[in-house]
């Protein structure tokens, strides 16, 4: 029995931290390989990512804020273009998700 996929969206830094933590773990695909959440994806990954990021807006900064909504969008493709983490593409969008991280850290900085 599956369960409807309620996005669960970051409300926090740190949330948001472990949002893209779990990113790096289950791309390029987003699929849950366990079966609780059958609609999981790449869409509705990404909408809590920019959903998230668009939550701690005030926190970091309207420029950080839009250098990482560009970088969500350049991580999309890249795992859109590589779903079966083949040509290399799934590996840049990994990139993307390490330096997400690297932003955020520096928040207060």
């Amino acid at each position: 029995m599956s369960r409807p996929n309620i996005p669960s969206i970051p409300q926090d830094v740190g949330e948001l931290m472990d949002h893209l933590a779990f990113m790096m773990l289950s791309s390029p695909t987003f699929k849950d390989k366990l079966g609780y959440f059958q609609n999981q994806n790449l869409e509705t990954v990404f909408y809590e990512l920019n959903e998230g990021l668009a939550q701690v807006r005030r926190k970091i900064g309207q420029q950080r804020y839009e250098t990482m909504r560009a970088a969500s969008d350049q991580m999309r493709t890249h795992f859109e273009a590589d779903p079966e983490d083949a040509n290399g593409r799934a590996r840049e969008g990994r990139k993307l998700v390490l330096e997400m991280r690297e932003m955020l850290s520096k928040r207060g900085k």
